[in-house]
């Protein structure tokens, strides 16, 4: 029956596993560890343990597995991996399947720790990384070659809001051969179709919108069930980057609620772009889902015109006129996280992107004017007000 139902109904009953006791809400399996019937039922397990049979909570757990179950059935994967962090996730899925040798095209627009993995980690141990222009296809197909191992990209980047054709990068990818890693926090998994796109391994930061309401910190990585049990698993399982239990209960709890938030925050985010478009103060606006926007005819395709609950403005006074406007507002918050219930306003070049060189800031259009705005659940007529008159302070 699961296989047919929609997404709303994936998203509150998927994977559900009940105890004895038939508990409505999940049961939270807080254990490190798990106890068998007999030495030979240990020396069993630790052969290959079932999926319903656990061996230890870094290997797994019942209610881990509960979220890994749910969230796959609503990305159509086939199964997931959940990791301690969004990080966790993006350097995990990484690193398990690349060696020495390896070559990685990816897109040159990412958020900072991505980049730091790509940059400074991966090349360390003998990978090539090639950085490109991930809205040309021209640049992607003259980069990906035979010997390309992995392509990496974000859907939607952090935080200039560039969109990367799913699609067309997929199947140049294929062609040599090579696994697509997409990273789909800002498409968010209520908009996603990258798997059904071509993707091969679809990462989320499930701090953003899956918990959504800034408790924990989680990751998930999607993909095939070879990829996953194969590849992923053994590596996360011995370098310790697991979901602890407590962790996986709040993002169940936050996947019932997901599409009703991310609906909500969309819809706000696009009326505060519509609302900002033209403004004397700002010299960009930039928000996928509004006609302004340079790939807004592939947001239509890709994501069915819905352009994700995020938007940057760029003031024309610089960094002072930034820190004006953040100082100002009185209803968001200050702060580097996003998809949160709550507004967030972050200012990317001295904070998530602080560490890159200037020129590398200027390439990827992190100004000293632009805010990343992370729009939440308030009332749409007063989040609105609320930044009109601290951009009018900031003028």
């Amino acid at each position: 029956m699961s296989d047919t139902w929609n997404p709303r109904t994936k998203a509150v009953h998927g994977g559900t596993r009940r105890s004895q006791y038939g508990e409505v809400s999940e049961a939270i399996f807080l254990t490190q560890g798990f106890v068998y019937d007999s030495a030979e039922a240990a020396a069993q397990r630790f052969e290959g343990a079932g999926p319903d049979e656990f061996i230890y909570a870094r290997y797994g757990n019942p209610t881990v597995a509960m979220f890994e179950e749910r969230i796959a059935m609503l990305e159509g994967a086939q199964d997931g991996f959940a990791t301690a962090s969004g990080m966790a996730a993006v350097s995990g899925a990484l690193m398990s399947m690349l060696k020495a040798g390896d070559r990685v095209v990816s897109s040159r627009a990412l958020f900072g720790s991505c980049l730091y993995v790509l940059e400074e980690i991966l090349p360390r141990y003998g990978v090539e990384v090639e950085f490109v222009d991930g809205t040309d296809l021209d640049k992607w197909r003259a980069a990906i070659t035979p010997d390309t191992k992995a392509v990496f990209f974000e859907s939607i980047s952090n935080p200039t809001l560039e969109v990367v054709d799913i699609k067309e990068v997929c199947k140049l990818a294929h062609a040599v051969g090579a696994t697509v890693l997409v990273d789909n926090v800002f498409s968010t998994p209520v908009f996603s179709n990258a798997i059904e796109q071509g993707a091969d391994v679809v990462i989320y930061s499930a701090t953003k919108h899956i918990d959504g309401q800034g408790r924990t910190l989680g990751g998930i990585i999607l993909g095939s069930r070879e990829f996953i049990r194969k590849t992923v698993e053994p590596y996360m399982k011995h370098t310790g980057g697991s979901m602890s239990p407590f962790t996986a209960w709040v993002m169940l709890k936050g996947l019932e609620t997901m599409e009703l938030r991310v609906n909500a925050q969309c819809a706000t985010a696009a009326a505060l772009a519509d609302a900002l478009q033209g403004h004397d103060a700002l010299s960009r606006v930039i928000y996928p889902g509004h006609a302004s926007h340079a790939q807004n005819a592939l947001v239509k395709t890709q994501m069915g015109g819905n352009g994700g609950t995020v938007l940057s403005i760029d003031l024309k006074g610089g960094q002072k006129a930034a820190f004006t406007f953040l100082n100002s507002v009185t209803i968001p918050v200050i702060s580097n996280n996003l998809g949160d219930a709550k507004s967030i306003l972050t200012h990317p070049a001295t904070t998530t992107h602080q560490r890159l060189a200037d020129d590398q800031k200027e390439l990827l259009g992190i100004s000293p004017g632009l805010v990343r705005m992370s729009v939440g659940l308030e009332d749409e007529r007063d989040l609105i007000a609320d930044v009109m008159q601290a951009i009018a302070l900031a003028e």
